[in-house]
């Protein structure tokens, strides 16, 4: 509760250094999901001060279900948003000028787990299951993958029929799905909670397979980065931020406990979350923040490759840039 008074405290303009002029100092980054570890560099930064010592007042602002960040940002409820590459791109095509300022996240920990006794060992014994898919642009990367792998995606015995699946991992107990989406550090473990032991299981990483896209980057408007202002405030905001992902690596335990301190609705458990800061380590592990041209090229080249529905239908132009990193970590 006292990291709540404090955030609302920085919200109002009421902590860290005093400043004439607000548009040098306020950022309102808009999160992906909840409250939860998957973010802990920023509630760090916040907790520990970095932001304020860059002389910014930083509101976090978390998502849910039924939100989609580009339409949150394309809207002006905030400066910046997390989003995965796929999501972020198919937007830009489609008129929304979103451009990658930074990547925190180096690999993705999206998987399909799937239930053993259904037979299904490889990407072709998909045909003729039902597999739960994540939608508000969490589909894009099955999707392609699916295209790539030629199974189709409209049922049937030669098909696969998409459950559009919840942020849960009811379908899988349920039954009512052969598969699900799950994240290494969240939904996976949802399913070991709920008694399954992992023998049960059959899982197929995204990065394994070869079809993994960038997650969780960091995403402005191209027009706000025409104002030096604001390339100055994200330079500073993405130092600050780089440097509570690495003390959050290092104090996995820690990190989580300071996610808990911020999370207003005590939905989150301890153990949970200590658990998911510790896989997100491993997803942040090697960013220093700045995107690696081949990752991004690798994302682009897999969205591409949804034969006649492809996620993105061109190679995008001006959909990164490495000016706010190349002042920030240099």
């Amino acid at each position: 509760m006292k990291k709540l008074m404090l955030a609302a405290a920085l919200a109002a303009g009421l902590g860290g250094p005093a400043q004439a002029d607000g548009h040098a100092s306020e950022v309102t980054l808009h999160l992906q999901w909840v409250t939860q570890s998957q973010f802990a560099g920023y509630y760090v930064a916040l907790d520990q001060g970095f932001y304020e010592e860059e002389g910014l007042n930083v509101t976090i602002l978390p998502g849910g279900p039924d939100i989609a960040p580009p339409q949150v940002l394309a809207g002006g409820g905030a400066d910046v948003m997390l989003n995965w590459m796929p999501s972020a791109l198919a937007a830009r095509e489609k008129g929304l000028p979103v451009v990658n300022i930074a990547q925190p996240f180096k690999t993705s920990g999206l998987m399909l787990t799937c239930w053993k006794d259904t037979g299904i060992e490889t990407v072709e014994d998909f045909r003729g299951k039902t597999i739960g898919v994540w939608f508000f642009g969490n589909e894009y990367p099955f999707l392609s993958w699916m295209s790539q792998a030629g199974n189709p995606t409209d049922g049937g015995d030669d098909g696969v029929t998409v459950l559009r699946q919840g942020f849960n991992v009811d379908p899988l107990l349920n039954r009512e799905a052969d598969c699900i989406s799950t994240m290494t550090y969240n939904e996976y473990g949802q399913v070991l909670d709920a008694g399954v032991s992992e023998d049960e299981l059959v899982t197929f990483k995204y990065e394994e397979q070869g079809v993994a896209t960038l997650e969780d980057g960091i995403w402005a408007l191209e027009e706000n980065l025409d104002d030096p202002v604001f390339v100055d405030k994200m330079v500073r905001f993405v130092r600050a931020s780089m440097k509570g992902w690495k003390w959050a690596e290092e104090n996995p335990e820690d990190a989580a406990g300071i996610v808990l301190d911020y999370d207003a609705t005590g939905a989150q458990g301890e153990a949970a979350q200590i658990r998911m800061m510790g896989e997100i380590a491993k997803l942040t592990a090697g960013s220093d923040g700045s995107l690696d041209p081949a990752d991004f090229q690798r994302t682009v080249d897999t969205l591409l490759a949804g034969g006649s529905d492809p996620v993105i239908t061109a190679q995008p132009e001006g959909a990164w840039t490495s000016v706010i990193t190349d002042q920030a970590l240099n």
